[in-house]
């Protein structure tokens, strides 16, 4: 039942690359492998795709912030870190390969599968009834474990913590299923419901990152301690914080956002540089008839923030207050 190994492995691997070239390798790749399974290439590429993008989102201003060498997941040919990050980096290109499969399930791309219709018509609860058409989280999780879990072929314990992590990231996809219901009566009365599973956005409504939150902690499982993300490692592919970027100010900013510049560069002995750059931008755009629209150009001044050894901030700042005089 299987595909082949090199498939799967190209699949989850080449993902990182899908703006360029996913479609190519995607289609090159899948032709070795069994021809039922081309029919979910596409799904399992996206999937992959979105872990790879929700874990940049989620640690976009942290000091491991998903970089591309974290995202090619580990195998037995090619044996990696095992550490927290890498356990993460698993959970959640799991987790967005079932998602997506559920989710084109549900919406009908696949012949052989549909809505999960099993409960239809029983009692759920008081006062409503199981109906519509519930998001077939079995088939996406059957799927996504042929495709992610083939890739461990090995039998020690490296391979019992992927496949564990890989486990992790398909149940926190299933911990997000949300009822949705639908109200029937007379002129417009809630007499009965009809109700059914629904998974929500990967991302607008923040349930994986909610979900993951608690998983992480809880269910994730590594062997090795994690390195010193503060400073450059070539050896690992690791590029430190010097010159990452940082924020203090701004609107809806999380608390862990804002302790940002403390913990990319303060706790990681650099300094935090200012730098102030010019921004042209659209602005008070009009229409004109007939038919154009006519914007001004508006320069906006922004303020940006970087980590930087603590001997070059100084001299930036003395330059500045030279210049200033």
């Amino acid at each position: 039942m299987f595909m082949h190994l090199e498939v799967c492995y190209y699949i989850l691997i080449l993902v990182t690359h899908m703006k360029s070239c996913c479609s190519w390798s995607v289609n090159n790749f899948l032709m070795t492998g069994p021809k039922a399974y081309l029919i979910y290439s596409s799904s399992v590429a996206a999937g992959a795709q979105s872990g790879i993008e929700e874990c940049k989102h989620q640690f976009a201003w942290d000091r491991w912030n998903c970089p591309e060498r974290a995202l090619q997941l580990s195998t037995h040919s090619g044996l990696r870190s095992a550490n927290r990050e890498t356990a993460f980096v698993h959970a959640i290109s799991s987790a967005g390969v079932m998602y997506t499969l559920t989710r084109n399930c549900s919406l009908g791309d696949f012949d052989n599968c549909g809505c999960d219709d099993t409960r239809n018509g029983q009692l759920g609860g008081q006062g409503w009834l199981w109906g519509g058409c519930s998001d077939n989280v079995g088939f996406g999780e059957a799927i996504s474990k042929q495709f992610v879990d083939a890739l461990e072929t090995g039998q020690d314990a490296r391979a019992a913590m992927n496949l564990h992590n890989n486990e992790a990231g398909r149940k926190a996809v299933k911990g997000t299923m949300q009822r949705t219901c639908k109200c029937h009566g007379v002129s417009g009365s809630c007499t009965t419901q009809t109700c059914w599973l629904q998974l929500p956005e990967f991302r607008s409504r923040g349930a994986i990152a909610e979900t993951f939150s608690s998983i992480s902690r809880k269910e994730l499982v590594h062997l090795e301690d994690s390195p010193d993300y503060c400073l450059e490692n070539k050896t690992l592919g690791l590029p430190g914080t010097e010159g990452r970027e940082c924020v203090r100010k701004g609107k809806n900013l999380s608390r862990w956002e804002k302790r940002s510049c403390k913990r990319l560069c303060g706790e990681c002995g650099l300094a935090v540089e200012e730098r102030k750059a010019d921004m042209v931008s659209s602005c008070n755009c009009k229409f004109h008839w007939c038919c154009a629209v006519k914007c001004e150009q508006c320069r906006k001044t922004v303020t940006k923030y970087f980590c930087v050894k603590k001997g070059r901030a100084s001299r930036r700042k003395s330059i500045r207050l030279r210049k200033k005089h």
